[in-house]
C-alpha cells in the first residue's frame, strides 16, 4: 500500500497551495486505491462525469467493484446542498457499493447503508494536516473491504426487480443529460438513435420517451440475455449473441443500441447491471416467480414485476398486469363455449364469418394487452382448433 504520510502530503500540499479544487486531488487518490494491487483500476473519466456518473468507477479486470464520489477537501459531508443530497441518494439507491468522501472523512455505503465512517486528518490553525489515531489502520482496512466486497447473490424475483429498476432509472438519467447536452454540441450520436426510432417506430416520441425506451430496453435485454447465459461469468459483451432469435426485435434492438454501438456515456452504467445479473441465481428467479404466479413464460412476465419497481404509474398506463394462466385459460376457454353455444358460432373464436356490411362476426379486443396472455392463449386455442385439419390444409393449398 502507498505509504500513508505520502497521501496526507500530497493532500495538504493541494490544499495549502490556494489553487486547488476537487479535481486536484484524485491522483493521490487513484494511487492510493491502486496500491492495493495491479489488480485493481481506480478510473477518473470527467466526461462520464458530467453525465452522472461517480467521480471514480473501480475495476478490478474489467469487472466494476465499486464507485468513489469525491468533494473538495474541507466539504463537510453532513451539510450538504439540495443538488448534493439528491446526488447522494441517486447513488445509493442504484449503486450497491459507494465511498463518499472529501478526501479526509470517508463514508462507506453497502446497498444504500453507511457501513463505515473514518477521519483520517484535520487542518491545523496553520493549515497543516494532524493524522487521527490508529487513522491509517481504519483507512486501510475500510479500502480493503470496500476492493473485496461481494454483494449477495440475488436469488428472489422482488429483489432483482427492485435492483434491476434503480440502475435503469439511472441510466434513464443519465442518457436524458445527454441528449440535453447533444443539443449544444457536435456529438449526436443518440440523437441519430432518436430519430431512427421515431422514424421505423414511434413518430411522435420525445426526449424522455426515447431516454426511456433506450433504458428499458438495454435493461430487458440483458435479463433477457442473463435468461439464456448457460456458461457464466455473464458479461455486457456477450449478451448480444444470447438474446433468442425466437424474439428477433429485442434481439436486434439491443445489438444495435447495446452492442458495439453503446454509447460510452451510459457504458459504466450498464456493466453495472450486468454484473448485477451476473451475481444473481437466475434459475432460482425463474423457478420461484413461475410457481408464484403460475405463468408458462416468467422470462416474459418477469416484466410486469420489473415494471412495478421501475415505474409503477407507466405499469398502469400500459396495462402491464399479470393474469395467472389457469385464469386466463379459463376464460379463453369460457368465451369459446359461449360463441358456440350461445350465439351459435360452431367454430367458436376460429369464426372467420361476416355479417352483410362487411365485418367480421368475431374480433378480438384487448384493451390492456400488457404481455398478450390473453392474446396468446385465443390464438391457441383457435389452432388446437385446426390442428387436426393440418394435413388438409396443406393438401387443400396445393390443389
Amino acid at each position: 500500500m502507498i505509504d500513508f504520510n505520502t497521501y496526507l502530503k500530497e493532500i495538504e500540499k493541494a490544499f495549502q497551495s490556494k489553487l486547488a479544487t476537487e479535481h486536484t486531488y484524485r491522483h493521490a487518490l487513484i494511487d492510493l486505491i491502486q496500491s492495493f494491487g495491479n489488480e485493481f483500476q481506480a478510473i477518473n473519466e470527467p466526461k462520464r462525469r458530467t453525465f452522472g456518473a461517480p467521480d471514480y468507477i473501480v475495476r478490478k479486470r474489467e469487472i466494476p467493484l465499486g464507485y468513489i464520489e469525491a468533494k473538495d477537501v474541507g466539504k463537510d459531508l453532513d451539510k450538504l446542498d439540495k443538488r448534493e443530497k439528491e446526488q447522494l441518494k441517486k447513488y445509493t439507491d442504484s449503486l450497491n457499493n459507494l465511498i463518499y468522501t472529501n478526501y479526509l472523512d470517508f463514508r462507506w455505503y453497502v446497498r444504500g447503508e453507511v457501513v463505515s465512517t473514518i477521519t483520517l486528518a484535520e487542518f491545523d490553525a496553520s493549515g497543516n494536516l494532524q493524522p487521527k489515531a490508529d487513522a491509517e489502520n481504519k483507512l486501510t482496512n475500510l479500502i480493503k473491504e470496500f476492493l473485496q466486497k461481494e454483494v449477495p447473490t440475488v436469488a428472489t424475483p422482488k429483489e432483482l426487480a427492485k435492483r434491476m429498476a434503480s440502475i435503469t432509472r439511472l441510466i434513464r438519467q443519465t442518457i436524458e443529460k445527454a441528449l440535453e447536452d447533444e443539443t449544444t454540441s457536435k456529438e449526436n450520436t443518440l440523437h441519430e438513435q432518436f430519430e431512427s426510432f421515431k422514424k421505423t417506430l414511434l413518430p411522435n416520441l420525445d426526449d424522455k420517451g426515447f431516454a426511456d425506451l433506450y433504458s428499458q430496453t438495454i435493461a430487458y435485454g440483458l435479463f433477457t440475455a442473463r435468461c439464456f447465459d448457460k456458461a457464466p461469468p455473464f458479461t455486457r459483451q456477450e449478451a448480444a449473441y444470447l438474446v433468442p432469435k425466437t424474439n428477433p426485435f429485442l434481439r436486434d434492438t439491443f445489438d444495435r443500441i447495446a452492442g458495439i454501438h453503446l454509447d460510452e456515456r451510459i457504458v459504466w452504467a450498464v456493466d453495472d447491471l450486468a454484473e448485477l445479473l451476473n451475481r444473481t441465481d437466475i434459475s432460482a428467479i425463474l423457478q420461484d416467480f413461475g410457481k408464484r404466479t403460475r405463468q408458462e413464460d416468467p422470462v416474459v412476465h418477469f416484466y410486469e414485476t420489473f415494471l412495478a419497481e421501475y415505474d409503477p404509474k407507466l405499469r398502469e398506463t400500459r396495462g402491464v398486469y399479470y393474469t395467472p394462466e389457469p385464469v386466463v385459460s379459463y376464460i379463453v376457454r369460457s368465451v369459446d363455449k359461449i360463441l358456440q353455444n350461445d350465439f351459435g358460432l360452431p367454430k367458436g373464436l376460429a369464426d372467420s364469418s361476416k355479417l352483410e356490411d362487411g365485418s367480421h362476426r368475431v374480433l378480438i379486443l384487448d384493451p390492456a394487452t400488457g404481455t398478450g396472455t390473453f392474446l396468446y392463449n385465443v390464438i391457441k386455442t383457435i389452432f388446437k382448433r385446426y390442428e387436426r385439419n393440418k394435413g388438409n390444409l396443406l393438401l387443400n393449398k396445393s390443389k
